[in-house]
């Protein structure tokens, strides 16, 4: 009986999942300087408190991956910034923030952000922001090579929640294990990552006591009600006016003959002004009134005024994306609208597929999948799941029942008792999926004192969600992001 007890206590702690963790030596030239740095990647196991047999014990849960970069040369880790970052979805991995803009390496595109000729490749990203902050790229439960163990269920950690508890228990156990608690610490978020890293902002104070330097949130969402298109919220179809106007100008579609920030302010204006006035009368609007706004939203959208009439003085986003160039045959895409797209048949509501996405997604899967195996060592038979369609089509936001979601409270309460926490914001104006006019207004209406909005930083760039494919972009927001990090730390 003894030796049978032996054997299967071998068989446990044999089965027990173990971290899958390799490192590599690297260096990168950023401004002229040298910087030599270990890159730590692979999987580290999550471990959750359950009760078994009536008593609380520690059982392996997740095996989440990510790739940490730190910088040999520093002595003192407290007084080395340390940045956790992550992409948005949800349902994405973090590959577009770690090979886009803030990591060493970067995928190769044109200038313009457009895919060059196949095979694609990699190189060294000068703009990188290791040379300000160490990183460590978090890839969420289902994204990138993060899995559940054997025999959990990964819809588990499909839901807003669950999302922010796994993500935030991953940098209390990695802060833990390489003995970082005493850096200055950010989140890094882009998208849906900014949702996230708000709802971290709290959770991380709550539940492990973690105070932050501060957020870097690109293309922002934070509260749902401005981006969400319904019958009942007129609020997205005046946030979503001034990035119509910045595209229907790129495209030539209005002809306004000042600066595209002249543009803005005056579409900006219209908005917030008698636009939003229209709105709010409804069926009120006297005849006369409507017409003037059919007029004038027709000027700064580029939209026929036969179209806006038909569409109740609301135009929807789908609807902007197919129709402003439907008589040249072309789309506009949601992420980046500079980028244009054709589609199949040219008489319908919605577009077939995003142009940006179609741009970037076969570079950086290609980069990522020859990078981690090549230079970083990390060998796994599993797919790297760039974006994961199963995660995003079935996300839980039952958190935020029969209400839009909205964590720019979480955010306020996060920045109100941790008032040294500051908060850069990154904002592309040709971004029509989170708009730079719907980020405005979310935090001048976050309810925050007065004393703490010099803590908000704004900053804005001539490309979309994905600012950073842009090479002028992604030049001014590495001296941005550096500026940022060393006064917040």
């Amino acid at each position: 009986m003894a030796d049978e007890s032996k054997n299967k206590d071998k068989e446990e702690k044999k089965d027990t999942p173990k971290d899958n963790i390799v490192t590599s030596k690297h260096s990168v030239k950023i401004g002229g300087k040298t910087i030599k740095y270990t890159v730590t990647t692979g999987t580290m196991i999550l471990k959750e408190e359950v009760i078994d047999k009536d008593a609380e014990v520690e059982k392996p849960r997740a095996q989440i991956f990510f790739v940490a970069y730190t910088r040999n040369d520093v002595k003192d880790k407290s007084k080395r910034p340390l940045t956790f970052s992550f992409n948005g979805g949800p349902g994405s991995s973090s590959v577009w923030l770690h090979l886009g803009v803030l990591g060493p390496r970067r995928v190769v595109l044109t200038d313009e952000g457009e895919m060059p000729k196949p095979p694609f490749k990699l190189t060294d990203n000068q703009y990188s922001i290791l040379d300000e902050t160490d990183l460590v790229f978090i890839d969420p439960m289902s994204t990138g090579f993060s899995r559940p163990v054997e025999g959990e269920k990964s819809r588990e950690w499909h839901t807003f929640t669950k999302d922010i508890q796994s993500v935030g228990d991953f940098i209390r156990l990695y802060t833990t294990r390489y003995n970082r608690w005493l850096s200055p610490k950010f989140l890094a978020g882009e998208s849906y990552g900014t949702t996230r890293a708000s709802g971290l902002s709290g959770y991380l104070q709550d539940r492990h006591g973690m105070m932050l330097n501060g957020l870097l949130l690109i293309s922002v969402v934070l509260d749902f009600t401005t981006i969400d298109f319904n019958l009942n919220n007129d609020l997205p179809f005046v946030l979503f006016v001034p990035a119509y106007a910045a595209t229907a100008h790129y495209h030539k579609k209005i002809n306004f003959k000042g600066s595209l920030q002249d543009l803005l302010k005056e579409a900006e204006a219209f908005a917030k002004g008698e636009y939003a006035t229209a709105l709010l009368k409804g069926a009120a609007l006297t005849p006369e009134e409507k017409e003037n706004i059919v007029k004038k939203l027709s000027y700064y959208t580029g939209i026929s005024e036969e179209f806006i009439r038909r569409s109740d003085l609301r135009i929807q986003d789908r609807h902007y994306f197919k129709e402003l160039l439907r008589e040249r045959g072309k789309t506009v895409g949601r992420l980046d609208s500079r980028f244009t797209g054709i589609d199949r048949l040219g008489v319908t509501e919605s577009i077939e597929y995003d142009p940006l996405f179609a741009q970037v997604n076969g570079p950086y899967t290609a980069a990522f999948n020859d990078y981690i195996r090549s230079e970083l060592k990390f060998e796994t038979d599993s797919p790297y799941e760039i974006l994961s369609e199963k995660v995003w089509m079935n996300w839980s936001y039952s958190y935020f029942q029969n209400q839009y979601v909205n964590v720019a409270e979480t955010l306020r309460q996060a920045m109100t008792f941790n008032k040294y926490m500051k908060i850069f914001v990154a904002n592309g104006y040709y971004d029509l999926g989170t708009p730079y006019s719907a980020t405005e207004y979310t935090f001048d209406h976050l309810g925050l004192d007065e004393s703490l909005r010099k803590n908000i930083r704004m900053a804005y760039y001539d490309a979309g969600h994905m600012m950073y494919i842009h090479m002028p972009s992604l030049k001014a927001m590495k001296n941005d992001l550096a500026k940022f990090i060393k006064d917040a730390s």
